[in-house]
């Protein structure tokens, strides 16, 4: 099969409906409309991000989805951005819609005096933002105006941001590593439209490469792409086919803290400056959603498939035995559909199979018996007859539980 009949098939747009994961509508151009089994799939990618970044010493927050315009006019986004934004007007006063998550971060970093010992702080948000894009640009949940960024924000002295960079990218293999993914680093430095002073700029710059140079990485310097508040390390994963897409970034930032007057008080009671650094790993939801689609062709992991198992009755005598297999896997935390159509067993293992869901469990008057399973796995077929006990054990191994 050529690479191009091969990207057609794997389009995440004609799999988004296929599999009923999302829609576009007309009423929301750019703001794409998840479906229930495509919000199975968000809900996975949310909780497996949750959970590994309070392993990481994060603590979530939530901002809200539009501040005082003059907000965006301090941080620097207005001057530099305001052409991307929408805005609103409340009570005579002019609003903007977030279009990124780090001033609302620095409010709450703002809202209590600071002591060099909390330090360093890890605010981790699913911020939802909103950015214009032309809508001739507008594609799938590739490009969008509504998206979800994995945003965090940490807070660190000058003498944490080199450990603090470590952690940060060891946390984003762990990521990548999940999924399967190869990836690319480039360091992008500073652009023409900068905010700050030089020196500060290739402190910053130094700290991104030095940490990149002990890691033994390699990397591409990308000069002049950097965002206008700091360099970045941008991540290009590596799909399947070999296409490169641009997701994580983390940014080394020594001007916010600078604009909103950030500060703690050190060791020695001298009122201090932390360094920001912003950082996000899917990039945002609805683009990784659209890459994993495609990677895996909507043949999604066992633990990330949005229906792990499907149960198949032979024939309505059969459906109350299967009502009680699908409870069972229910509570041992499985998702799972039945399908208790008065349909043939062909016609209904041939839709499961077009429905890309990993296993089937038929069961007929031989499992009622045995108070067993005859399992199929996507792709390979007939895996026996087994114990449901048994089943739920091999399942689990094989989702790493």
């Amino acid at each position: 099969m050529s690479i191009q009949s091969e990207v057609e098939k794997r389009n995440h747009r004609k799999l988004g409906q296929e599999l009923e994961l999302f829609i576009s509508m007309e009423e929301a151009p750019g703001m794409p409309f998840f479906l229930p089994k495509g919000m199975l799939l968000r809900n996975e990618l949310e909780e497996f991000w949750k959970k590994e970044h309070l392993k990481a010493g994060y603590q979530e927050i939530r901002t809200p989805i539009m501040m005082k315009q003059e907000l965006w006019e301090k941080s620097g986004h207005w001057d530099h951005y305001h052409e991307n934004m929408y805005f609103s007007e409340v009570d005579d006063q002019k609003y903007a819609i977030k279009p990124m998550s780090c001033p609302g971060a620095v409010l709450i970093y703002k809202s209590k005096r600071r002591s060099y010992r909390e330090l360093p702080i890890r605010y981790g948000e699913l911020g939802l933002v909103h950015r214009h894009e032309l809508s001739g640009s507008l594609s799938g949940l590739l490009r969008v105006r509504s998206f979800t960024q994995d945003d965090a924000h940490l807070f660190v002295r000058e003498d944490q941001i080199r450990a603090e960079l470590h952690k940060v990218l060891d946390l984003i293999d762990r990521f990548y590593g999940k999924f399967g993914f190869e990836y690319k680093v480039e360091l992008s430095t500073r652009p023409e439209d900068f905010m700050g002073s030089v020196d500060l700029w290739n402190q910053a710059e130094g700290d991104l490469e030095g940490v990149l140079e002990e890691r033994g990485v390699d990397y591409h310097i990308n000069h002049g792409d950097g965002a206008f508040y700091g360099p970045k390390i941008d991540f290009h994963i590596l799909d399947c086919l070999g296409r490169s897409w641009q997701c994580g970034t983390v940014q080394l930032d020594f001007q916010m803290p600078e604009k909103f007057q950030c500060e703690y008080i050190g060791e020695d009671n001298r009122v201090e400056r932390p360094i920001m650094i912003h950082r996000a790993i899917y990039g945002s939801i609805e683009r990784f959603m659209a890459i994993i689609i495609e990677h895996f062709g909507g043949d999604f992991p066992l633990w990330l498939a949005p229906h792990q198992v499907k149960i198949l009755p032979i024939a309505e005598a059969h459906i109350p035995y299967a009502q009680e297999v699908k409870s069972q896997l229910e509570r041992e935390g499985f998702r799972v559909e039945m399908d208790d159509r008065v349909q043939k067993m062909g016609l209904k293992i041939r839709e499961a199979e077009m429905q890309k869901i990993p296993y089937m469990m038929v069961v007929g008057d031989k499992e009622i018996q045995q108070q067993s399973v005859s399992l199929r796995k996507r792709k390979e077929g007939n895996e026996g007859v087994l114990q449901v006990s048994d089943v739920i054990q091999k399942l689990k191994a094989e989702m790493g539980q």
